[in-house]
């Protein structure tokens, strides 16, 4: 198997020599593309004078799947295939700016600021501790799917928003297109089997994590995607604390959604709880869905949500976060 450098000059070579004959003249343009926690190398064509718009599709996926298969000419054949469909759907399409259904259709999503320093410089968005509120244009949902945009520095110039004025119809609009969804954690996990016959001893570890899981509440909305940024609707947290009676942990559980849980449960073992939440992340999700290493305290009665136990591991992909050295003439001053 080649390795992935070697991968991607190939792709670049050779990828018009499996694209229709109308784009034997384009130009294959492969560069870095800033995503939530990652960057991938995105492949699109030019062609000089055409004013259609092309589509972009990633080498990295395209790379995967050549380590899945092993044949090189199935995925470029494949993949340029795809590429022109979608060609041929985006015929004659312009990209316009609606300014109204920007403003009723931008939401907001939670993403990890160090992990994504390099994404945010390109556009709006604000601090929640160690996270950022990013927005995106739904341009249209679907019962199984919802098309959406990130809103980068230049769409909010061209549509003349501020991101304090992204910010408050993203408010409005994510809780209506999106509303917030709280769910007990056992009624996801199910109870206990009944007529069935069961160790006791097993009986008794099952009884326990039932009893934990009725005291968690999962955090999300109704879609199930990029439902972290739930938890900055305050009346619904304040809610789960009342009917707890007690503080809340939040666990950044994913982008999709967090776990809130009473404080009592997980006082005495707080300098775990960062362990936990990174031997999950690290464990257990794709680095795109990760979310936090750190832990989040809701306090019922001033109505607020603190960092509670922050992880050092600042980054989501393992990579240590480097400070910048200091010149020489800034350690004289």
């Amino acid at each position: 198997m080649m390795d992935y450098e070697v991968f991607k000059n190939i792709v670049k070579e050779n990828f018009l020599k499996y694209m229709p004959q109308e784009y034997k003249d384009a130009a294959v343009d492969i560069r870095p593309a800033p995503k939530v926690n990652r960057t991938l190398d995105a492949l699109t064509l030019f062609q000089g004078g055409n004013s259609q718009v092309f589509p972009t599709v990633y080498v990295n996926d395209m790379y995967g799947q050549y380590l899945a298969c092993g044949n090189l000419e199935d995925v470029l054949r494949g993949t340029a295939e795809r590429y022109a469909g979608a060609l041929g759907e985006l015929k004659g399409y312009k990209m316009e700016l609606d300014m109204e259904h920007l403003r009723e259709n931008v939401v907001m999503c939670l993403v990890n600021t160090e992990q994504n320093r390099e994404m945010l410089a390109d556009m709006p968005s604000r601090e929640f501790h160690d996270l950022s509120v990013i927005y995106r244009w739904v341009i249209e949902t679907t019962p199984d799917a919802v098309g959406s945009v990130i809103v980068k520095n230049s769409l909010a110039e061209a549509a003349g928003m501020s991101e304090e004025e992204l910010f408050r119809c993203a408010v409005e609009n994510t809780r209506r297109i999106s509303p917030v969804s709280v769910t007990r954690m056992s009624d996801i996990t199910g109870h206990l089997p009944e007529g069935i016959e069961i160790p006791p001893e097993i009986r008794e570890e099952m009884e326990e994590a039932q009893h934990v899981a009725e005291n968690m509440w999962v955090v999300s909305n109704s879609r199930g995607i990029n439902g972290a940024a739930s938890m900055l609707y305050e009346e619904n947290l304040h809610q789960i604390a009342e009917k707890a009676g007690d503080n809340l942990f939040i666990f950044p559980s994913s982008v999709h959604e967090v776990i809130a849980f009473p404080a009592e449960m997980a006082e005495k073992n707080l300098s775990h709880l960062t362990e936990m939440v990174r031997e999950v992340n690290m464990g257990s999700l794709r680095l795109e869905e990760r979310l936090s290493n750190s832990v989040y305290h809701y306090d019922r009665n001033a109505r607020t949500v603190i960092l509670a136990a922050e992880s050092p591991e600042k980054r989501l992909d393992g990579k240590k976060t480097e400070m910048p050295l200091i010149p020489e003439e800034e350690r004289k001053r």
